[in-house]
């Protein structure tokens, strides 16, 4: 007995909390997989396990690129595993997981509560359990709005019980950012383009995209501090200034350089879509491959950038951004620290957004050259679909269904990075007795 006492207590010591968020995930991908594969989730003959583990991981990543046409390929049984694996994914395992203890009225440990303060990146420990609560109740609000809201457009193009499957679907969708439609019934993969001119679905699929990717920690410094914008966090700030410059500036070159051949309300409501839907929503309202190079890459940059960290969305993470922006400018200035809303930034904040950019742009530099390879495609098609994997976006230029195994395999592991998040995948391969604050001498170098 004692040797298995030791071997748990061995397990117990190396499972972190980054390496069970990275096994969870992993384990969802998977059993989704399984059960997309199945007969009873197609409509027709049974998928390739490639392309139910393609759409798995997708739904769990809250991405939204898809092989198939969501609402006819899959049967009610498919659509509803995608739907959980998207809540479950846009939430996060251990978010919900937390919820089943709430709920069952079990004891939360200090284990598990640090579980679930790395899961949602919590500042402390303390008054975890009351922020998932809130996370919880503030999502199933909002989601139940969202789906009020949508609904009286849906009931004109069926019934009672199909609007409210669409809109409780699509509400979903949009809150976690995921981006997967049923609009098939339409055209295939045609997205919300029928929707273009309806002032009610891009308004609020635009919003419940906003709300879900300013993240859940800002929800709460809203909730507590109200308009009082002094008095909110540095992390608050950044949050929404940039997601206000990050709206406002690629709204006015959509509408000033793309959709020119549209009547004037159409092109607002599709400047307004296409400048937030980049930012890891997936949605569309107009043809992505029809939109100018210059369009496409634009778009590439926000699917890029992201949301906010502890949200629905992917990315880089608007704070990494604002921090390096501000960053740079402080040293072109020759600052000898780096502040923003009479508050200085750690060093330790600069490394990490530092490290997280790099690690983004090797993987989408080294994606689009196999992809385009592979594909036999251009090179800014390639870097298109990789930064929608890596931003866990969902748009494409068109050339998804028709990717080779080996592209798809590279799309899912960029999905899977871009939701987990690159430092979760470093700290879970490092044990913690590794490491070091030893320090080597400093040698300066010449840069620039």
């Amino acid at each position: 007995m004692k040797p298995d006492r030791g071997l748990k207590s061995r397990l117990n010591e190396n499972m972190t909390a980054f390496r069970i968020i990275l096994l969870g995930f992993s384990a969802l991908i998977f059993l989704g997989g399984v059960l997309l594969c199945l007969p009873v989730s197609s409509s027709g003959r049974p998928v390739p396990f490639i392309d139910a583990l393609f759409t798995s991981a997708s739904a769990t990543c809250v991405t939204g690129l898809v092989i198939y046409d969501t609402g006819t390929c899959w049967s009610l049984f498919g659509r509803s595993v995608i739907l959980l694996l998207i809540q479950t994914g846009g939430l996060g395992i251990i978010t919900i997981a937390g919820a089943f203890f709430l709920i069952s009225g079990q004891k939360i440990g200090v284990r598990k509560r640090t579980i679930m303060q790395e899961a949602v990146s919590a500042p402390q420990l303390q008054g975890i359990v009351g922020l998932i609560r809130f996370i919880l109740i503030r999502t199933m609000i909002i989601e139940a709005c969202g789906a009020v809201l949508l609904m009286p457009v849906f009931l004109r193009r069926g019934g009672f019980w199909k609007s409210l499957g669409l809109s409780v679907f699509h509400s979903i969708s949009a809150f976690c950012n995921a981006g997967f439609d049923l609009m098939g019934s339409e055209a295939p993969f045609s997205s919300l383009t029928a929707f273009r001119a309806d002032v009610t679905v891009n308004l609020v699929i635009c919003a419940l995209i906003i709300i879900g990717g300013i993240g859940f920690l800002t929800w709460r410094d809203l909730h507590v501090h109200r308009f009082n914008f002094q008095r909110y966090t540095l992390q608050t700030k950044l949050v929404l200034v940039t997601t206000a410059v990050l709206l406002v500036f690629p709204f006015l070159f959509f509408f000033l350089c793309e959709f020119r051949d549209m009547g004037m309300k159409e092109r607002i409501l599709c400047s307004l879509f296409q400048a937030v839907t980049p930012r890891t929503a997936g949605f569309n309202t107009a043809d992505i491959g029809q939109m100018s190079e210059a369009g496409q890459f634009v778009t590439v940059i926000l699917m890029m950038i992201g949301g906010a960290s502890c949200s629905t969305a992917g990315g880089i993470k608007i704070v990494s951004v604002s921090v390096l922006i501000i960053s740079s400018v402080s040293f072109m200035r020759r600052r000898k620290s780096t502040s923003c809303f009479g508050r200085r930034l750690s060093e330790d904040d600069l490394h990490t957004a530092v490290s997280v950019m790099a690690a983004y742009l090797i993987l989408l530099l080294a994606g689009t050259v196999l992809i385009s390879m592979i594909e036999n495609t251009t090179v800014l098609k390639a870097m298109f679909e990789c930064a929608s994997a890596l931003g866990t976006v969902g748009l494409t230029t068109g050339i998804t269904p028709s990717l080779a195994a080996s592209s798809k395999i590279i799309l899912i592991l960029f999905m899977f990075f871009g939701r987990v998040g690159g430092l979760t995948i470093a700290y879970s391969l490092v044990a913690p007795e590794s490491v070091s604050s030893g320090k080597y001498p400093a040698e300066k170098l010449i840069i620039g």
